[in-house]
Protein backbone atom coordinates (compact mmCIF):
# COMPACT_ATOMS: atom_id res chain seq x y z
CA UNK A 1 0.00 0.00 0.00
CA UNK A 2 1.46 3.59 -1.35
CA UNK A 3 2.40 5.32 2.08
CA UNK A 4 2.28 2.74 4.25
CA UNK A 5 5.93 2.58 5.46
CA UNK A 6 7.62 1.22 9.21
CA UNK A 7 7.11 4.64 10.62
CA UNK A 8 3.25 5.44 9.34
CA UNK A 9 2.75 2.13 11.11
CA UNK A 10 4.09 2.59 14.18
CA UNK A 11 2.71 6.28 14.64
CA UNK A 12 -0.53 4.70 14.08
CA UNK A 13 -0.27 2.08 16.70
CA UNK A 14 1.71 4.48 19.24
CA UNK A 15 -1.71 6.97 18.47
CA UNK A 16 -4.01 4.52 18.75
CA UNK A 17 -2.16 3.09 22.04
CA UNK A 18 -2.22 6.32 23.82
CA UNK A 19 -5.66 7.14 23.61
CA UNK A 20 -6.79 3.71 24.65
CA UNK A 21 -4.29 4.50 27.87
CA UNK A 22 -5.91 7.51 28.36
CA UNK A 23 -8.95 6.60 27.86
CA UNK A 24 -9.05 3.92 30.27
CA UNK A 25 -8.35 6.74 33.48
CA UNK A 26 -10.79 8.97 31.83
CA UNK A 27 -8.62 11.54 31.50
CA UNK A 28 -9.66 15.09 30.25
CA UNK A 29 -8.25 15.86 26.70
CA UNK A 30 -6.79 12.58 26.73
CA UNK A 31 -6.67 12.54 22.67
CA UNK A 32 -3.98 15.01 22.94
CA UNK A 33 -1.17 12.10 23.76
CA UNK A 34 -2.22 11.10 20.37
CA UNK A 35 -1.03 14.37 18.99
CA UNK A 36 2.15 14.24 20.77
CA UNK A 37 2.93 10.55 19.87
CA UNK A 38 2.36 11.86 16.65
CA UNK A 39 4.86 14.75 16.80
CA UNK A 40 7.51 12.94 18.35
CA UNK A 41 8.35 9.83 16.19
CA UNK A 42 11.09 10.26 13.81
CA UNK A 43 12.91 8.91 11.44
CA UNK A 44 15.89 7.60 14.12
CA UNK A 45 16.00 6.89 17.91
CA UNK A 46 18.64 9.94 18.75
CA UNK A 47 15.92 12.51 16.56
CA UNK A 48 12.75 11.41 18.30
CA UNK A 49 15.00 11.57 22.06
CA UNK A 50 15.96 15.52 20.90
CA UNK A 51 12.49 15.76 19.42
CA UNK A 52 10.70 14.74 23.16
CA UNK A 53 13.11 16.34 24.99
CA UNK A 54 12.50 19.44 23.71
CA UNK A 55 8.75 19.24 23.50
CA UNK A 56 8.74 18.29 27.41
CA UNK A 57 10.52 21.45 28.36
CA UNK A 58 8.65 23.38 26.38
CA UNK A 59 5.33 21.90 27.60
CA UNK A 60 6.20 22.53 31.00
CA UNK A 61 7.84 25.66 30.84
CA UNK A 62 4.54 27.00 29.27
CA UNK A 63 2.16 25.36 32.21
CA UNK A 64 4.50 27.29 34.55
CA UNK A 65 4.73 30.45 32.94
CA UNK A 66 1.17 30.22 31.64
CA UNK A 67 -0.96 29.17 35.09
CA UNK A 68 0.46 31.71 36.85
CA UNK A 69 0.04 34.91 34.18
CA UNK A 70 -3.77 33.50 33.97
CA UNK A 71 -4.42 32.90 37.33
CA UNK A 72 -2.54 36.61 38.10
CA UNK A 73 -4.53 38.23 35.12
CA UNK A 74 -7.62 36.44 34.72
CA UNK A 75 -8.52 34.27 31.25
CA UNK A 76 -8.81 36.88 29.07
CA UNK A 77 -7.89 36.56 25.11
CA UNK A 78 -5.46 39.55 25.85
CA UNK A 79 -3.72 37.99 28.63
CA UNK A 80 -3.54 34.80 26.10
CA UNK A 81 -2.09 36.77 23.47
CA UNK A 82 0.28 38.57 25.62
CA UNK A 83 1.80 35.25 27.17
CA UNK A 84 2.21 33.61 23.56
CA UNK A 85 3.74 36.80 22.93
CA UNK A 86 6.66 36.21 25.54
CA UNK A 87 6.43 32.45 25.19
CA UNK A 88 7.76 32.29 21.98
CA UNK A 89 10.91 34.35 22.38
CA UNK A 90 11.27 32.60 25.51
CA UNK A 91 11.37 29.19 23.60
CA UNK A 92 13.43 30.44 20.62
CA UNK A 93 16.41 31.60 23.54
CA UNK A 94 16.34 28.39 25.15
CA UNK A 95 16.62 26.73 21.71
CA UNK A 96 13.41 24.47 21.89
CA UNK A 97 11.30 26.35 19.86
CA UNK A 98 9.99 22.90 18.04
CA UNK A 99 7.97 22.51 21.40
CA UNK A 100 6.11 25.34 20.47
CA UNK A 101 2.89 23.88 19.33
CA UNK A 102 2.73 21.38 22.29
CA UNK A 103 3.37 24.16 25.19
CA UNK A 104 0.50 25.81 23.28
CA UNK A 105 -1.89 23.49 23.33
CA UNK A 106 -1.22 22.56 26.71
CA UNK A 107 -1.14 26.03 28.25
CA UNK A 108 -4.74 26.34 25.71
CA UNK A 109 -6.11 23.43 27.81
CA UNK A 110 -5.91 25.05 30.73
CA UNK A 111 -7.04 28.15 29.54
CA UNK A 112 -10.20 26.14 28.29
CA UNK A 113 -11.54 25.16 31.74
CA UNK A 114 -9.63 27.97 33.28
CA UNK A 115 -8.24 26.89 36.29
CA UNK A 116 -5.12 25.72 36.64
CA UNK A 117 -5.74 23.80 40.01
CA UNK A 118 -3.26 20.39 41.00
CA UNK A 119 -5.57 18.36 39.69
CA UNK A 120 -5.43 20.02 36.03
CA UNK A 121 -1.70 20.66 35.95
CA UNK A 122 -1.65 16.97 36.92
CA UNK A 123 -3.97 16.09 34.14
CA UNK A 124 -2.11 17.64 31.58
CA UNK A 125 1.48 16.29 32.93
CA UNK A 126 0.52 13.17 32.71
CA UNK A 127 -1.04 13.39 29.18
CA UNK A 128 2.46 14.63 27.95
CA UNK A 129 4.38 11.42 30.07
CA UNK A 130 1.81 8.89 28.28
CA UNK A 131 2.75 10.67 24.49
CA UNK A 132 6.47 10.51 24.95
CA UNK A 133 6.55 7.49 27.03
CA UNK A 134 4.66 5.40 23.78
CA UNK A 135 6.90 7.57 21.50
CA UNK A 136 9.94 6.10 22.59
CA UNK A 137 8.10 2.76 23.08
CA UNK A 138 7.44 2.56 19.57
CA UNK A 139 10.40 3.61 18.56
CA UNK A 140 12.54 1.51 20.26
CA UNK A 141 11.75 -0.54 17.76
CA UNK A 142 14.01 0.08 14.17
CA UNK A 143 14.37 -1.74 11.36
CA UNK A 144 18.35 -3.45 10.28
CA UNK A 145 19.96 -1.51 7.75
CA UNK A 146 22.70 -3.90 7.65
CA UNK A 147 21.50 -5.62 4.36
CA UNK A 148 20.49 -2.37 2.85
CA UNK A 149 23.93 -1.20 3.38
CA UNK A 150 26.09 -4.48 2.30
CA UNK A 151 24.45 -4.36 -0.77
CA UNK A 152 25.43 -0.87 -1.11
CA UNK A 153 28.82 -1.55 -1.05
CA UNK A 154 28.93 -4.00 -3.44
CA UNK A 155 27.64 -2.00 -6.16
CA UNK A 156 30.44 0.80 -4.82
CA UNK A 157 33.34 -1.88 -5.12
CA UNK A 158 31.68 -3.20 -8.50
CA UNK A 159 32.11 0.40 -9.63
CA UNK A 160 35.42 1.07 -8.05
CA UNK A 161 36.49 -2.43 -10.16
CA UNK A 162 35.32 -1.27 -13.19
CA UNK A 163 37.40 2.56 -12.97
CA UNK A 164 40.11 0.54 -11.99
CA UNK A 165 40.36 -1.61 -14.94
CA UNK A 166 39.14 1.22 -17.49
CA UNK A 167 42.66 3.09 -16.15
CA UNK A 168 44.63 -0.11 -16.49
CA UNK A 169 42.68 -0.20 -20.10
CA UNK A 170 43.79 3.85 -20.66
CA UNK A 171 47.34 2.96 -20.36
CA UNK A 172 47.46 -0.09 -22.63
CA UNK A 173 45.73 1.49 -25.13
CA UNK A 174 45.51 5.35 -25.69
CA UNK A 175 42.74 5.15 -28.40
CA UNK A 176 40.09 3.62 -25.74
CA UNK A 177 37.53 5.67 -25.28
CA UNK A 178 35.49 6.04 -21.61
CA UNK A 179 32.81 8.92 -20.90
CA UNK A 180 33.39 8.39 -17.03
CA UNK A 181 29.57 8.03 -16.14
CA UNK A 182 31.04 4.64 -13.53
CA UNK A 183 32.68 7.86 -11.29
CA UNK A 184 29.44 9.79 -11.13
CA UNK A 185 27.11 6.41 -10.32
CA UNK A 186 29.21 5.55 -7.80
CA UNK A 187 29.22 8.94 -6.08
CA UNK A 188 25.68 9.00 -6.00
CA UNK A 189 25.48 5.52 -4.63
CA UNK A 190 27.86 6.65 -1.56
CA UNK A 191 25.81 9.35 -1.13
CA UNK A 192 22.79 7.35 -0.71
CA UNK A 193 24.35 4.83 1.61
CA UNK A 194 25.95 7.35 4.14
CA UNK A 195 22.31 8.97 4.45
CA UNK A 196 21.44 4.55 5.46
CA UNK A 197 24.30 4.53 7.29
CA UNK A 198 24.07 7.77 9.40
CA UNK A 199 20.10 6.81 10.63
CA UNK A 200 21.61 3.73 11.20
CA UNK A 201 23.77 5.46 13.46
CA UNK A 202 21.42 7.49 15.19
CA UNK A 203 19.45 4.35 15.85
CA UNK A 204 22.00 3.39 18.07
CA UNK A 205 22.83 5.95 20.89
CA UNK A 206 25.16 3.64 22.76
CA UNK A 207 27.09 2.43 19.87
CA UNK A 208 30.47 4.98 19.55
CA UNK A 209 31.37 3.50 16.26
CA UNK A 210 29.78 2.76 12.96
CA UNK A 211 32.05 0.55 10.86
CA UNK A 212 30.06 0.84 7.70
CA UNK A 213 29.99 5.11 7.98
CA UNK A 214 33.62 4.68 8.39
CA UNK A 215 33.94 2.49 5.48
CA UNK A 216 32.04 4.52 3.32
CA UNK A 217 34.39 8.09 4.23
CA UNK A 218 37.04 6.19 3.08
CA UNK A 219 35.46 5.02 -0.16
CA UNK A 220 34.77 8.26 -0.08
CA UNK A 221 38.43 9.74 -0.10
CA UNK A 222 39.23 7.01 -2.08
CA UNK A 223 36.46 8.28 -4.86
CA UNK A 224 38.07 11.85 -4.74
CA UNK A 225 41.86 10.02 -5.45
CA UNK A 226 40.13 8.18 -8.38
CA UNK A 227 38.85 11.53 -10.11
CA UNK A 228 41.99 13.15 -10.05
CA UNK A 229 43.80 10.21 -12.04
CA UNK A 230 41.25 10.24 -14.10
CA UNK A 231 41.98 14.28 -14.82
CA UNK A 232 46.25 13.17 -15.61
CA UNK A 233 44.88 9.67 -17.84
CA UNK A 234 43.50 11.55 -19.52
CA UNK A 235 46.60 13.52 -20.30
CA UNK A 236 48.98 10.79 -20.40
CA UNK A 237 46.49 8.97 -22.95
CA UNK A 238 46.17 11.96 -25.41
CA UNK A 239 49.78 11.13 -26.11
CA UNK A 240 50.79 8.24 -28.80
CA UNK A 241 54.23 7.66 -27.26
CA UNK A 242 55.20 4.47 -26.07
CA UNK A 243 56.94 4.81 -22.16
CA UNK A 244 57.73 1.10 -20.47
CA UNK A 245 56.30 2.43 -17.32
CA UNK A 246 53.03 2.64 -18.94
CA UNK A 247 52.90 -1.00 -19.25
CA UNK A 248 54.19 -1.71 -15.93
CA UNK A 249 51.81 0.35 -13.97
CA UNK A 250 48.42 -0.72 -15.93
CA UNK A 251 49.26 -4.10 -14.68
CA UNK A 252 49.24 -2.63 -11.09
CA UNK A 253 46.22 -0.96 -11.65
CA UNK A 254 44.37 -4.02 -13.28
CA UNK A 255 45.77 -5.97 -9.89
CA UNK A 256 44.24 -3.38 -7.94
CA UNK A 257 40.73 -3.56 -9.74
CA UNK A 258 40.68 -7.26 -8.81
CA UNK A 259 41.07 -7.13 -5.48
CA UNK A 260 38.71 -3.70 -4.62
CA UNK A 261 36.81 -5.44 -1.64
CA UNK A 262 40.54 -7.22 0.01
CA UNK A 263 41.49 -4.95 3.14
CA UNK A 264 44.95 -6.67 2.05
CA UNK A 265 47.07 -4.14 0.21
CA UNK A 266 50.28 -5.31 0.76
CA UNK A 267 51.27 -7.00 -2.40
CA UNK A 268 49.98 -3.76 -4.56
CA UNK A 269 52.23 -1.78 -2.39
CA UNK A 270 54.99 -3.99 -2.74
CA UNK A 271 54.86 -3.79 -6.68
CA UNK A 272 54.41 0.30 -6.28
CA UNK A 273 57.58 0.36 -4.45
CA UNK A 274 59.38 -1.79 -6.97
CA UNK A 275 57.95 0.34 -10.07
CA UNK A 276 59.82 3.26 -7.57
CA UNK A 277 62.29 1.52 -8.07
CA UNK A 278 62.18 0.48 -11.84
CA UNK A 279 61.77 4.36 -12.46
CA UNK A 280 65.29 5.23 -11.29
CA UNK A 281 67.08 2.94 -12.57
CA UNK A 282 65.24 3.74 -16.17
CA UNK A 283 67.63 6.18 -17.77
CA UNK A 284 66.86 9.89 -18.32
CA UNK A 285 64.04 10.91 -20.70
CA UNK A 286 65.57 12.26 -23.97
CA UNK A 287 62.50 14.38 -25.02
CA UNK A 288 60.07 16.47 -23.35
CA UNK A 289 57.31 14.89 -24.58
CA UNK A 290 58.41 11.52 -22.74
CA UNK A 291 59.64 13.61 -19.32
CA UNK A 292 56.04 14.99 -19.03
CA UNK A 293 54.65 11.18 -19.46
CA UNK A 294 56.93 9.54 -17.07
CA UNK A 295 56.41 12.56 -14.53
CA UNK A 296 52.38 11.84 -14.62
CA UNK A 297 52.99 8.64 -14.81
CA UNK A 298 54.95 9.31 -11.41
CA UNK A 299 52.06 11.01 -10.11
CA UNK A 300 49.51 8.36 -10.62
CA UNK A 301 51.93 6.14 -8.64
CA UNK A 302 51.73 8.50 -6.01
CA UNK A 303 47.87 8.82 -6.12
CA UNK A 304 47.11 5.11 -6.42
CA UNK A 305 49.60 4.52 -3.30
CA UNK A 306 47.43 6.99 -1.17
CA UNK A 307 44.52 5.26 -2.08
CA UNK A 308 45.79 1.90 -1.33
CA UNK A 309 46.92 3.54 2.12
CA UNK A 310 43.80 4.88 3.06
CA UNK A 311 42.10 1.61 2.72
CA UNK A 312 45.21 0.04 4.52
CA UNK A 313 44.54 2.73 7.39
CA UNK A 314 40.32 1.90 7.58
CA UNK A 315 41.03 -1.66 7.31
CA UNK A 316 43.25 -1.87 10.41
CA UNK A 317 41.10 0.85 12.22
CA UNK A 318 38.00 -2.15 11.78
CA UNK A 319 39.81 -4.79 13.62
CA UNK A 320 40.72 -3.09 16.85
Amino acid sequence: MVGMGYRTIKTAIGAGLAIWITSLFDMEFGSFAAIIVIMCIEKTKKKTLLSIQKKFFASLLSLLLGSVCFEVLGYHPIILTLFILLLVPALVKLRIQEGLVTSIVVILHIYAVKEANLANLLNELYIIFIGIGIALLVNSIMPSFKKEIEKYKIEIEHKFSVILHQFSTFLKDNEQQWDGKELVEVENILNQAKNIAIQDVENHLLRKENKDYYYLEMREDQLKILKQMAVILSIISSSALDVKQKGMLANIFLDISQHVDSGDTTIALQQLEEYEESIRETELPKTREEFEIRANLYYLNFEIKNYLIIKKNIFKRSKR
